[in-house]
């Protein structure tokens, strides 16, 4: 059983309040008092009081994760990278999904704005048309930093990947397996991914001399079943691709259900390339399906950092109105090569 901060300053021969403000790194304290703090704290492992802290400086000590979809790793990795940095310095994670709903996602950010946590973390709803519970979020001096799907508009941080060269790419490594007829799938076309994964499309469609086809650019819904069968009409039609660019793993996993159903081979009929969280599940996948994949865990932590930097340290400035761009990887495997 670690020691509490009273026990701890008794030993250090220092009043409790200047061990806490040694602990909480403040610039009143100098360097060598600090290292003596903290390195007796470890030793006698000091347990902080999370409840008692909060109360004195009015902080919750949670950050708010804000996500479409709990079944999906590609934001479970970056919650567990957020989680891997705030849990180090203190702070709990309080996430929420939003199931794809704007409406659901406008109440939790009004429940937010109550003080129940001290920044927010966001990938926003597909169906976000207007970002203004999110620009009154800000307005109020929330630390909010956006990730993967962003408003773009509001001038603090986010966290993406190459999302236009990335879908340039994979468009182009289709257009090198023989592809001519291809497709690209999403989910909706107002967010800020997918107008960027669709413009590397066009522009690789484009610079190959292959006309757009708008028939092929298809939009499905949140109803799997009912996505299945709208591929597998496409599949079966006179306009059936060769080729698919899926914008988000689900879409891809529906193809390969909807080609169950047909009398076509992946990848001897259609070749297929996703953006796609999971690499074991990709790799699983008969056959295994070519993916673009973005390294969540490092956006995750990458997001902690910067909101412990801001939460931790006196008189730090907003966050920077940046984006940082974190590369994502083309890996090659059967659903788009034929062996």
């Amino acid at each position: 059983m670690g020691v509490n901060l009273k026990e701890l300053a008794a030993e250090l021969k220092l009043s409790p309040s200047t061990v806490s403000r040694a602990l909480n790194d403040s610039f009143e304290i100098s360097e060598a008092t600090k290292q003596k703090v903290i390195s007796l704290a470890k030793k006698l492992d000091y347990q902080p009081n999370p409840f008692a802290r909060s109360l004195r400086e009015n902080k919750s000590k949670t950050i708010a994760v804000i996500i479409p979809e709990r079944i999906n790793s590609y934001f479970a990795n970056v919650v567990d990278g957020i989680e891997e940095i705030t849990q180090a310095h203190g702070y709990h994670l309080l996430v929420y999904c939003t199931q794809e709903d704007v409406e659901r996602e406008k109440k939790i950010v009004n429940l937010l704005m109550n003080g129940r946590a001290d920044a927010i973390v966001i990938s926003v709803s597909s169906q976000l048309t207007d970002n203004f519970h999110l620009n009154l979020l800000h307005e109020r001096g929330f630390p909010l930093v956006f990730f993967d799907r962003i408003c773009s508009e509001i001038p603090t941080t986010k966290y993406i990947t190459n999302n236009y060269e990335s879908s340039f790419e994979g468009t182009n490594h289709l257009i090198q397996q023989g592809c001519k007829k291809i497709a690209f799938f999403m989910l909706s076309k107002e967010l800020s991914i997918t107008k960027e994964r669709y413009s590397g499309y066009k522009d690789a469609l484009d610079q190959a001399g292959i006309n757009l086809d708008s028939k092929l650019n298809l939009t499905f819904s949140q109803n799997e079943e009912q996505n299945i069968e709208s591929i597998k009409e496409l599949l079966i039609s006179d306009n059936r691709p060769d080729g698919i660019l899926s914008s988000i793993g689900k879409l891809a996993l529906a193809t390969y259900q909807a080609v169950k159903r047909t009398n076509l081979s992946i990848p001897r009929d259609l070749k297929i390339i996703s953006f796609f969280a999971d690499s074991t599940v990709a790799s699983l996948l008969n056959p295994s399906l070519t993916t673009i994949t973005t390294p969540t865990f490092k956006i995750g932590e990458e997001c902690g950092k910067l909101l412990i930097q801001k939460l931790t340290k006196p008189k730090q400035p907003d966050l920077p109105n940046q984006t940082f761009v974190i590369p994502s990887k083309i890996t090659i495997r059967s659903s788009t090569i034929e062996i």
